[in-house]
């Protein structure tokens, strides 16, 4: 398994419309894709991405802690945002976001993912073994973390616990061929489920502490803008 970027964070929201509608207005996103089920917004298609799928509330954080944005300038990104503000606010339904000054492509890229692990140890392992992930310094709060493409998983320690009605969908990345992560999760058991959609071809992989990973292909017909 070879992922070469963080392609998006999947989530399960009652209202995607107001999370959207706060994306578009302080985060510098716009609608990449609307669907029945579920709402596709990022600063760039071919980059970090959210995908807030439609679902019951409420919701429980369980394995998310916070999806990180990478920003060129912090203090143009807060200026942006509702008044009082800080680098780390919840955007709403347990969805917290963490503003990242750091050198980017584009401006509000996915930096990182943080998530609650068991064992940040032994969850990190498996992310580099099994799931192909590449090895990375601690970051800022000192935690384990695994990188894929310049972006990063950060593995807090925590119980992410089994909520029925959970925040976190899932985290994708993006991979040359699908097929050849069918072909090396089906030896390690850990195929979920194969999805051929019109313009993606993915595999859902479980992760540690029961997240689950899809290894999304693009096809020659992805065009979204």
């Amino acid at each position: 398994m070879e992922p070469k970027t963080l392609d998006h964070v999947a989530l399960w929201v009652a209202d995607r419309d107001r999370i959207a509608e706060f994306c578009y207005a302080h985060l510098g996103m716009h609608e990449i894709a609307r669907e029945e089920g579920f709402t596709l917004v990022g600063s760039h298609a071919r980059h970090g991405k959210l995908t807030l799928f439609a679902a019951e509330g409420p919701r429980e954080p369980g394995a998310l802690v916070r999806v990180g944005l990478r920003v060129s300038d912090l203090g143009e990104a807060l200026a942006a945002l509702p008044g009082g503000t800080g680098e780390e606010f919840e955007v709403a339904e347990g969805l917290r976001i963490r503003l990242v000054e750091a050198a980017t492509e584009v401006e509000y890229d996915l930096d990182h993912v943080a998530l609650r692990a068991a064992d940040p140890e032994a969850a990190a392992a498996l992310y580099r073994g099994q799931l192909g992930f590449r090895a990375a310094e601690p970051g800022a709060d000192g935690v384990p973390r695994v990188e894929v493409g310049g972006a990063y998983v950060e593995l807090y320690p925590g119980d992410p616990g089994a909520p029925e009605r959970p925040l976190l969908n899932h985290v994708a990345v993006l991979v040359d061929s699908a097929d050849d992560v069918i072909a090396e999760a089906e030896e390690l058991g850990i195929v979920e489920s194969v999805v051929d959609a019109a313009n993606t071809y993915a595999v859902f992989v479980w992760g540690p502490d029961r997240v689950r990973v899809e290894y999304v292909e693009h096809k020659p017909t992805f065009s979204l803008t």
